[in-house]
């Protein structure tokens, strides 16, 4: 019971000083801190802050290309009694030399993108994804036309629907 009432009557000292080891701490990480960054910002440690920002830059080339026109085409689609026609004029991306090639079997690509653009379903068209589908079916059958490697890409410049 003495241990009880000294307990009760009497509070413990508090400890003294559990602030100062804190803003000790504080001031020395802001001063490491501060001067880290100084030493990277100075170059000291790291390299200069100008070759960063010069290797830091993309190197863009862009890739050498050429562009093969094709002929405009107007398809009739749809049923028989109503008559709508689609406008698509496009362009073959190859790689520069490969124009001649490409541009000596013309004729056939016209061929195929007439066929294959006659068989599509007007309501395939009306979609607002179509283009992406169409324009990847086409540039396949290009490419099997023409032949692997020489044509990369079909670019559309006109596709209406009237």
């Amino acid at each position: 019971m003495a241990e009880d009432a000294t307990a009760e009557g009497e509070e413990e000292p508090k400890k003294k000083g559990g602030l100062v080891p804190l803003l000790i701490g504080l001031v020395l990480a802001l001063v490491g801190g501060g001067a880290g960054f100084g030493i990277v910002a100075a170059g000291l440690i790291g390299g200069s802050s100008e070759e960063a920002k010069e290797e830091d830059k993309p190197k863009f080339e862009p890739e050498q290309v050429a562009f093969v026109p094709l002929d405009p085409l107007i398809i009739s689609v749809g049923s028989p009694g109503v008559s709508r026609h689609l406008r698509f004029q496009a362009q073959l991306e190859v790689k520069p030399g490969n124009e001649p090639i490409v541009s000596a079997v013309l004729p056939r690509v016209t061929d195929i993108l007439n066929g294959y653009l006659r068989a599509v379903e007007v309501a395939d068209i009306e979609d607002p994804a179509a283009l992406v589908k169409l324009r990847a079916q086409m540039l396949r059958r290009v490419q099997i036309v023409v032949g692997d490697g020489l044509v990369s890409d079909l670019l559309v410049s006109e596709f209406v629907l009237n």
